[in-house]
């Protein structure tokens, strides 16, 4: 028989929660850019978009969605952080066009006592004063209750107290926060099985944070135990340690709970993720399930070699689900399954021979550079087979580049020609041609004319960066015919001599 499913709210509160990550400050037009991809292509269910009263700008931004989500439909979907101020953070909110209130309360007694040295009676009267006011006003209304965790952990009897308070009131949801991240999944399960047990027709949100690292496990116990909503974020955006994030949780929600479902759309997650690491400057984590750069790529050449056979080492975690697709990393630890599985991207093929010295060549490279990419690969390929052709006659057993301020390049080199010794030094304008000074000195003694260099082009591949490998490609002349050396290297002068190195063997 098929799986009857319960539907779990998803609110993603980077607006708000994420959006007090230390220097993260995003603009109201970046707020709204935000806010219409979450609720049109990901779909969450709900967003916190700010907190009330902050500043000019936060109004400015909430306006701006709340304007844009009236129009859209969006607009019952659309929170607001609000607090027990009276009328203060109501009129806020009907100013600003806001029709959900999410009240920030004390859900332990240790924050009634020091923070607002109040007792559970008088601060129960206060919120309800809100919650009235906010429903006369047409403002729907959900309650927070900040630092539940410890509430829960150290004085139980005043949550229930509040909670068995609450069920009598007008609000349409309750949202339980482990505030500091503290809980362990034990606790979860246990805390929010207890809570739904006892109040059986409230909806509960769970909101967890990631202080030790245990957000998305949390939530997954937060959901088993009977939450029927949780709080994300984008790259786990939040203070500290950051929220549980919304990918990590949307995935193991997914694959690990068939009795749930979630309105998300997986494809969208890897979009908005990198939109929100531009807007926010919150670099994340190359190995950052989900959405980290990394994540979908294989270095290990035994484990592409397993892909290849019977998809060995794939899982549920399969990278096209999220709109990713998977790399086959080239390195020092790459085999020659890992190297053929890019060149099938590429739509090359080589024979086991060149195969063989290609892979040879990547690990060489590997020693000398973290990570090569697909987009090397054609430059390493052409670099072996143009070396390939040309017989070795001259061999550069060392050399010394120096380049000093206010002094000229100098190059001393130690070459031998056709099994003949040779060791000179000269400068130059630049390293590069230093070190051509120094090889017409021998070839002077060799009583050889050197072709001239008619163009010297140099080339990255798409999107390379400083680290890139680097090809720089000669055009000689001799006589009336011209002929290109390549050479590849990670360094451009080192790429140049080894395209020159190309050229005295040709001659």
């Amino acid at each position: 028989m098929p799986v009857t499913q319960r539907h779990v709210e998803i609110m993603d509160t980077t607006l708000r929660d994420g959006e007090q990550t230390s220097g993260v400050s995003f603009s109201p037009s970046e707020k709204l850019t935000i806010a219409q991809l979450l609720l049109t292509e990901v779909k969450v269910d709900r967003i916190e978009i700010a907190s009330a009263r902050v500043s000019d700008g936060e109004f400015a931004a909430v306006q701006s969605i709340t304007q844009w989500a009236k129009a859209n439909g969006f607009l019952n979907k659309v929170e607001v952080l609000t607090f027990v101020d009276g009328d203060v953070s109501v009129e806020w909110m009907l100013r600003a066009g806001a029709k959900v209130m999410n009240l920030l309360t004390k859900g332990s007694l240790n924050h009634l006592t020091h923070q607002l040295k109040k007792t559970p009676e008088e601060h129960f009267a206060e919120v309800a004063a809100v919650i009235s006011l906010a429903n006369t006003k047409g403002l729907e209304c959900n309650v927070y209750l900040e630092d539940w965790s410890n509430g829960m952990r150290h004085s139980r009897e005043y949550v229930f107290q509040y909670l068995d308070f609450l069920q009598h009131q007008p609000v349409k949801r309750i949202m339980l926060p482990d505030t500091l991240g503290v809980l362990t999944p034990d606790e979860v399960t246990e805390f929010i099985t207890a809570i739904v047990a006892r109040y059986p027709d409230i909806h509960f949100d769970f909101h967890a944070h990631n202080d030790y690292d245990l957000g998305t496990a949390n939530v997954l116990e937060g959901v088993k135990a009977g939450a029927r909503g949780i709080h994300l974020t984008i790259n786990g955006m939040g203070e500290r340690a950051g929220n549980a994030s919304l990918a990590s949780a949307i995935a193991v929600l997914h694959d690990f709970l068939p009795a749930v479902k979630t309105s998300v759309v997986e494809t969208s997650l890897y979009t908005v993720s990198k939109l929100v690491e531009t807007f926010s400057g919150f670099r994340i984590a190359v190995n950052k399930p989900i959405v980290g750069e990394n994540v979908f790529t294989q270095t290990a050449g035994i484990h592409a070699d397993g892909d290849k056979k019977n998809k060995l080492y794939f899982s549920d975690l399969m990278p096209e689900r999220f709109g990713r697709q998977r790399k086959y990393a080239l390195g020092k630890t790459s085999g020659k399954a890992n190297i053929e599985n890019n060149l099938q991207q590429l739509g090359i093929k080589l024979s086991d021979p060149d195969l063989k010295k290609v892979t040879q060549r990547i690990i060489e490279l590997g020693d000398r550079k973290e990570v090569l990419t697909q987009a090397d690969l054609p430059y390493i390929i052409s670099d072996v087979l143009d070396s390939n052709r040309i017989e070795e006659h001259v061999i550069l057993e060392n050399y010394v580049l120096t380049h000093a301020k206010n002094m000229n390049p100098s190059v001393t080199i130690r070459i031998v020609v056709k099994g003949q010794l040779f060791e000179e030094h000269a400068q130059g304008d630049g390293q590069y041609d230093a070190f051509m000074n120094a090889v017409k000195k021998v070839y002077k003694q060799l009583k050889t004319e050197l072709p001239p260099l008619a163009d010297y082009a140099v080339r990255i591949p798409p999107g390379g960066k400083s680290d890139a490998l680097c090809e720089t490609i000669i055009t000689w002349v001799r006589g009336t015919k011209e002929f290109k050396t390549r050479g590849l290297d990670s360094d451009q002068t080192v790429s140049a001599i080894k395209a020159t190195l190309k050229m005295l063997n040709l001659i």
